[in-house]
């Protein structure tokens, strides 16, 4: 038997490849996850009210998202319904993480693998490609900043946002700070239009290179946001079929009725299957499960994506396409919420603390994430933390494993096949600092 492994760059956090070979046949493809973090256990004793500012450390990259998890369970578990103020000032935070998280893995995770290079910066060395190539680098980071700066705005801090509240938000955004941000993101919109409008012709060209848009078998889908203008500061899980009709919706605090959590011997990061069945969340699942977004450019380019692929779209590679159709919509949409006034009452209300259990969810980039908090004399006994990553799993070792399939012959391996691996775990834009809780 031949153990190949392909050690990972261009994604969140540290994970290899491991696909086991014997005569030319694929036995088993592993995702595995290499690092320990422990969060679960080291915010054991911790007074729960503290939990908001500590969860962000948790990613650099995904701190938005345990932020607003965070409040959201010891709301739960408090009894407190944040004002609606304090809602729109959440939802334009994950809004901005949204922005910062796609234009991220579209722009300089996978760009590259549309030209089939290791750097944006390396798709060709004549001089005017390299000057091209620099346009491209820097106008990403641009759109980036856009999301960054957005979730400054609404989050206090950019890098560990503070301004979500048990109860709401510390403050609302006047005009006179909304204005500036609009203007931002009306002259980054038509930038990150063009950029992926790149992206698209070039995904086109990959396909015709390698024949393929990755593993397309049918599968189910996971997602919290709704049908139509979805909203990622959600309350709600969606689950879709393969055919595309949706079977079942639940609450957070039912997630261990409907999903099953596994845990391998081979990776710190487990995995979830829904009614035993792979699941995939993400971008694509998203997508899949919306009938509209809501604002002009992103609904123009559904209209194109599903058109174009069917609904639901199966293969892999689409999630990247969903992300470009998001990045657009998250843009559209925050132009038209920080154009209303949100800063119209006080954006909190009070609370009283007690023991209990909550539930914390969110849509955050990769898919739902929820917080389960256990509180025994205002401290925390127990924190679980069910990562978007980890819905997506068993996606990723049966892309793999499709990948291993075609690359691998009886009588040689395709060098090709260390690009498939990237191109397939990229796809799924892991977040493994996340995973490994």
């Amino acid at each position: 038997m031949t153990t190949l492994t392909f050690p990972l760059s261009r994604i969140e956090g540290h994970a290899r490849v491991v696909i086991e070979v014997e005569a030319g046949n694929v036995l088993a493809s592993q995702f595995q996850a290499v690092e320990l973090r422990g969060f679960r256990h080291f915010v054991q004793g911790t007074p729960a009210e503290q939990m908001p500012v500590i969860v962000p450390r948790i990613c650099g990259v995904c701190s938005t998202a345990h932020h607003v998890a965070s409040v959201k369970a010891l709301e739960d578990l408090y009894g407190v319904t944040p004002p609606r103020l304090a809602c729109d000032i959440r939802e334009v935070l994950l809004l901005g993480q949204l922005i910062q998280n796609q234009a991220t893995s579209l722009f300089i995770f996978t760009m590259p693998d549309r030209a089939n290079v290791e750097s944006v910066f390396h798709m060709d060395e004549s001089e005017a490609s390299k000057k091209q190539q620099l346009s491209i680098a820097q106008r990403a980071l641009k759109v980036r900043k856009t999301g960054t700066d957005l979730i400054s705005l609404a989050g206090g801090q950019f890098i560990h946002p503070v301004k979500a509240h048990i109860g709401g938000v510390s403050g609302g955004i006047t005009r006179e700070a909304a204005a500036p941000m609009i203007k931002e993101l009306e002259e980054m919109l038509p930038v990150a239009c063009q950029l992926f409008d790149d992206y698209w012709a070039m995904s086109m060209a990959m396909v015709e290179r390698i024949g393929s848009w990755g593993d397309d078998e049918p599968t189910y889908y996971l997602a919290s946001t709704q049908a139509n203008k979805p909203r990622f500061n959600s309350c709600e899980l969606r689950v879709m079929g393969p055919e595309g009709e949706e079977r079942t919706s639940f609450a957070p605090s039912e997630f261990d009725t409907y999903l099953e959590f596994h845990e391998t011997e081979y990776s710190y990061a487990g995995s979830t299957t829904y009614q035993g069945q792979i699941m995939r969340a993400n971008s694509l699942a998203r997508i899949n499960l919306a009938e509209n977004l809501g604002t002009p450019r992103a609904d123009k380019y559904l209209k194109r994506f599903t058109s174009s692929f069917g609904k639901p779209a199966h293969p892999i590679m689409l999630f990247d396409l969903c992300r470009g159709i998001e990045l657009v919509y998250a843009m559209e949409r925050c132009i038209e919420m920080l154009s209303e006034d949100l800063n119209y009452m006080d954006p909190k209300v009070g609370y009283t603390p007690r023991d209990g259990i909550g539930y914390g969810l969110v849509e955050a980039p990769r898919g739902p994430l929820i917080h389960r908090y256990v509180v025994e004399n205002g401290l925390i006994a127990d924190a679980q933390f069910i990562i978007p990553t980890v819905h997506n799993m068993r996606a990723i070792e049966r892309a793999l494993n499709v990948a291993g399939k075609r690359y691998i012959s009886p009588t040689a391996i395709n060098t090709e096949l260390e690009n498939a691996v990237g191109r397939v775990v990229r796809a799924f834009d892991p977040c493994i600092a996340c995973a490994t809780q």
